[in-house]
C-alpha cells in the first residue's frame, strides 16, 4: 500500500486511493486500449488576473464550450471526426468521436462579467481578471514625522 507523508514531520497516512497520485493515471489505457484525453493545463495569477490556458492542438474554437457556473469555471470540448474513402473496388468510412471537460474552482476576487477566452495556435487561453478589491495595491511609503 502507498503512502502519503505529511509535510513537515515523519506522519504518514494511508492512501485512500493507492496509486492514484503516483502514477500518470491519465496517460495510461483505461480499457481496452482507449485513453483518457484530458489537455494539460497552467494557471498562472498575476497581480491583476488568473489566466488558464490548456493545450489543445487540432481543435477548432467552435469546439469548445467555457461557461462559469456556481463559482466554477467549466470548460468542455466535443468533436466529431468523418473519414469517407471510396476506390473503385472498395468504400471504408470511418469516424471518432472525443470529448472533455474540466473545472476550475475560482476564488471570490474573480470578475465573473470580464472573463475572455481566446484559442489561437492549439492553445485555449482564458483570462480572469480580479475584482478591484482584491487587486494588490502598490507600496506606499509613510514619512516619519
Amino acid at each position: 500500500m502507498n503512502l502519503l507523508a505529511k509535510t513537515g514531520d515523519n506522519l504518514r497516512f494511508p492512501a485512500l486511493f493507492s496509486g492514484f497520485f503516483d502514477e500518470d493515471t491519465w496517460s495510461k489505457p483505461l480499457w481496452n486500449g482507449w485513453r483518457a484525453n484530458v489537455p494539460a493545463a497552467n494557471v498562472l495569477e498575476t497581480d491583476n488576473e488568473f489566466k488558464i490556458e490548456l493545450a489543445a492542438p487540432g481543435m477548432e474554437k467552435k469546439d469548445f464550450h467555457v461557461n462559469i457556473e456556481n463559482g466554477a469555471l467549466c470548460i468542455s470540448s466535443e468533436k466529431e471526426m468523418e473519414l469517407n474513402d471510396e476506390q473503385e473496388d472498395y468504400t471504408r468510412k470511418e469516424f471518432s468521436f472525443s470529448s472533455f471537460s474540466r473545472s476550475f474552482l475560482l476564488p471570490d476576487s474573480v470578475n465573473d462579467d470580464k472573463v475572455k477566452a481566446t484559442y489561437k495556435d492549439g492553445v485555449l487561453s482564458i483570462t480572469l481578471p480580479k475584482k478591484e478589491e482584491a487587486k494588490k495595491l502598490p507600496k506606499k511609503e509613510i514619512k516619519i514625522a
